[in-house]
């Protein structure tokens, strides 16, 4: 029987230390953890649970090994947060569940990544990166624009003023962001259509989409753009109905060509926005998604297509290991 160890960051961990609500958005809870390990067990292999990557630095260093490692662990700082935890695997040869160091670090700075998307000719809307506040008086796009951190996910930095419609509204957002996140802002040009989520499960040319969900935001929402407060209080604001059609096509070519241009691994999500004539255009990737049973996309856009929990994580269990061989 193989052993699993997982590696995470779990919220209530960091909460404890001081970190604020915000800052730990990305980060799981112990019922997600105790999900993944469950169905891990069912499906046949031993579990052990490592933690965050200083927890495995321990244990590595007191000589212990896995044959895989699931790996969800976000990192706390710097743009290679999300890669600390596969590189350090890497040094020690132990095979891992989801994406290598380098498509963790690409991805998680979202200008960089639209770069390589736009090289591969997959639409994305035109964009501007603002490292500091003498960059934007330098920004050439057409109103509206769309301003968020380049590396931040689940909505943080995305609020109702995201959406700036004069060159006073975007140079108060960006001051705003650079000093609040200490990153780089994205500038995009805003995309007016409909928006998607799609997940996808598999590697290279073996990946394929497991369902494309829309994300349709009703009256009932405090903000009408998909912001950390809209995600953090979705029930009863926020609609997910599955694509179909046409829509379900489109959304499928574009997200499945990103995936692989980028050389994502095993699953995760896509993020795509209707530009004015309906064609989808790549936001960004998700190759960590969330995977809590309940409420993460992930798995909530695979059980609207039949595919349950645990048939989603073997699938995932099972391109990781094929990979691995």
């Amino acid at each position: 029987m193989l052993t699993v160890g997982l590696t995470y960051d779990l919220r209530s961990d960091y909460l404890k230390e001081g970190y604020s609500e915000e800052e730990t958005a990305e980060f799981d809870s112990e019922i997600t953890i105790e999900s993944i390990e469950s169905t891990i067990q069912k499906l046949g292999y031993r579990t052990e649970r490592i933690g965050n990557v200083k927890a495995l630095l321990r244990d590595l260093g007191k000589g212990k090994k896995w044959d895989l490692v699931f790996n969800i662990a976000e990192g706390m700082y710097g743009i290679g947060r999300e890669a600390q935890v596969p590189a350090i695997l890497d040094v020690f040869r132990i095979p891992y569940v989801f994406s290598d160091p380098l498509v963790l670090s690409l991805t998680l700075h979202k200008g960089l990544t639209k770069r390589v998307i736009r090289d591969k000719g997959i639409p994305t809307a035109d964009f501007a990166i603002v490292e500091t506040p003498e960059d934007i008086k330098d920004i050439n796009l057409p109103y509206p624009l769309f301003a968020k951190p380049v590396a931040e996910g689940t909505g943080k930095g995305i609020d109702s003023r995201s959406k700036v419609a004069s060159p006073k509204e975007l140079d108060e957002l960006c001051r705003d962001l650079l000093n609040r996140f200490n990153q780089p802002v994205l500038v995009e040009t805003y995309l007016p259509g409909r928006e998607f989520t799609v997940g996808v499960v598999g590697t290279g040319s073996e990946a394929k989409v497991v369902g494309v969900m829309e994300i349709v935001i009703t009256a009932k929402a405090k903000e009408s753009i998909y912001s950390y407060h809209t995600k953090e209080n979705w029930i009863g604001t926020v609609d997910y109905p599955m694509a179909t059609g046409d829509d379900e096509k489109k959304c499928e070519e574009v997200a499945l060509g990103a995936w692989r241009c980028l050389g994502c691994r095993d699953g995760g999500r896509v993020d795509l926005k209707m530009d004015a004539s309906g064609v989808p255009n790549f936001i960004e990737v998700n190759p960590l998604a969330g995977i809590n049973p309940e409420h993460s996309d992930l798995p909530m856009l695979a059980g609207k297509k039949g595919i349950r929990y645990e048939k989603l994580l073997d699938m995932i269990m099972k391109s990781a290991l094929k990979r691995v061989k």
